[in-house]
């Protein structure tokens, strides 16, 4: 039973709103966000670089067959308070029970990201998860409105399920067009805190990144990491962002963390200002003062020039070398925080023999 009392928020806590074009402050409605929130510009030259190489170069970017992955139990996302369940569903996506609240990250369930996009490594209908066994969402979080973060199919497919969706700034107009109701959208700036109830905190956090789906839209809605806090556990999700000091001072404002969950994969030093390298994803994850690192935006899609199995590789000897508590399960797998930590690695099974 979710500890929310209802789709709206409790007496005395502030209305969920989507903001008017009108409130969305200047830097992101002339594009103007990037040097001052962090993001970075791509030139033309470059930016043709990228795409040569993404099509024409590169070994083992894709499996050679499936990976493993398991079934989840939805009762581990349905069950009571005083414990934090986490399911890695592939991705950025993230199944939480936090102290009896139910929380969904980034939820993208398609095969393909566009419908000439990447596709899955793994695909199968309801797996790891069947959407039809999923009970009430409390809420549903999204880092920035990338397609590979910001699945027009999965939202749609959730709108019945959940009570709240909470987003960063000027994002909320994008639900609203694919049907969710102005009512459930919460948009928040970053260090904006929003509290559902008494007992649950969500706030935007900064990130180093950047947004837009399309070549019209660039930085027009904002991107952020956010951290979540019970009345028994606290977390951190990063979305997608470079290394930068913002980490440390987070961790110093919310943290010591019980579990961060941070981007390693889809990285290049062409473009590490916006994607962290695994050996950075380490160092954030002790910025933040976090106890368990569970890597994520990895071994799902094929976005980067490196082999798919090259991020685990690394942040494993990252972890290792920092004596870092990483988790590594398998997709689709639960944790539940203070029992003992999956630390197989799982993907050398489906490694290029060398």
């Amino acid at each position: 039973m979710s500890p929310f009392h209802g789709a709206a928020p409790l007496p005395g806590t502030r209305e969920p709103v989507a903001r008017s074009k009108a409130q969305i402050p200047p830097r992101l409605k002339d594009g103007g966000s990037s040097h001052q929130r962090g993001g970075v510009e791509m030139p033309l030259p470059k930016t043709a670089r990228i795409i040569w190489k993404f099509l024409f170069s590169g070994d083992h970017r894709v499996p050679d067959g499936p990976l493993p992955v398991m079934r989840t139990d939805p009762a581990s996302f349905n069950g009571g308070g005083n414990r934090l369940d986490v399911t890695w569903l592939g991705h950025s996506s993230l199944m939480i029970n936090i102290d009896g609240y139910k929380v969904l990250t980034d939820p993208v369930f398609s095969k393909r990201l566009t419908p000439i996009g990447p596709t899955r490594f793994s695909f199968s209908p309801n797996l790891p998860l069947n959407l039809d066994q999923l009970g009430q969402v409390d809420v549903v979080i999204i880092s920035h409105n990338h397609y590979d973060h910001l699945n027009k199919a999965s939202v749609r497919r959730l709108i019945p399920k959940t009570r709240m969706f909470i987003v960063p700034l000027a994002v909320g107009a994008q639900l609203a067009r694919w049907g969710v109701p102005r009512q459930r959208i919460v948009e928040l700036d970053w260090w904006e805190e929003y509290r559902p109830d008494d007992s649950l905190k969500v706030v935007a956090a900064p990130a180093r990144h950047f947004s837009g789906r399309g070549l019209g839209d660039r930085n027009k809605t904002l991107w952020a990491s956010w951290v979540i806090s019970g009345p028994g556990h606290k977390i951190f999700f990063s979305g997608d962002s470079g290394y930068f000091p913002g980490f440390r001072r987070i961790g110093e404002k919310y943290g010591p963390f019980d579990m961060t969950f941070l981007e390693c994969g889809a990285y290049d030093r062409m473009w590490s200002d916006i994607h962290m390298l695994p050996e950075e994803t380490a160092r954030a994850h002790q910025d933040l003062r976090g106890d368990v690192l569970l890597p994520v935006h990895c071994a799902t899609f094929k976005l980067a020039f490196h082999p798919w199995y090259e991020p685990m590789e690394r942040i494993a000897a990252a972890a290792r070398e920092s004596n870092i508590r990483l988790a590594t399960p398998v997709m689709g797998e639960t944790i539940r925080y203070g029992s003992d930590l999956p630390t197989k690695k799982w993907w050398r099974q489906a490694m290029p023999i060398k």
